[in-house]
């Protein structure tokens, strides 16, 4: 079970994360003030029960963490299309589709 504490800190992170663009598990655990713990990341999505935008956390070598052609993979990979990025063979290309924050964001937004 992940604590509360770290649970608001995930889900007010990943709740900034646009529309277009994806984050790795390491990414997210970084801009959460929780260094080191993306393992702490996938066990949280996995078991949260709250709609957050799980679809848009991928592995930090741009693979769709699922197995391929699994259900999940499936989902995930239909809800990235429709905003607009790009897969390939389970796949996202990072240089193209990661999240880089601007400096308002990172200084105001993520107090963390």
């Amino acid at each position: 079970m992940v604590n509360i504490q770290y649970q608001q800190r995930i889900e007010s992170t990943l709740s900034m994360v646009p529309v277009g663009v994806v984050v790795s598990y390491g990414q997210l655990a970084d801009l959460a003030g929780l260094p080191g713990k993306a393992r702490l990341i996938a066990k949280y999505l996995k078991s949260s029960e709250t709609q957050i935008n799980w679809h848009r956390v991928i592995r930090s070598d741009g693979k769709i963490a699922f197995p391929e052609n699994s259900e999940q993979a499936n989902d995930q990979r239909r809800r990235l299309l429709s905003e607009g990025v790009l897969v390939t063979n389970n796949r996202v290309r990072m240089a193209s589709f990661q999240w880089q924050p601007d400096m308002y964001t990172l200084l105001e937004k993520l107090r963390y």
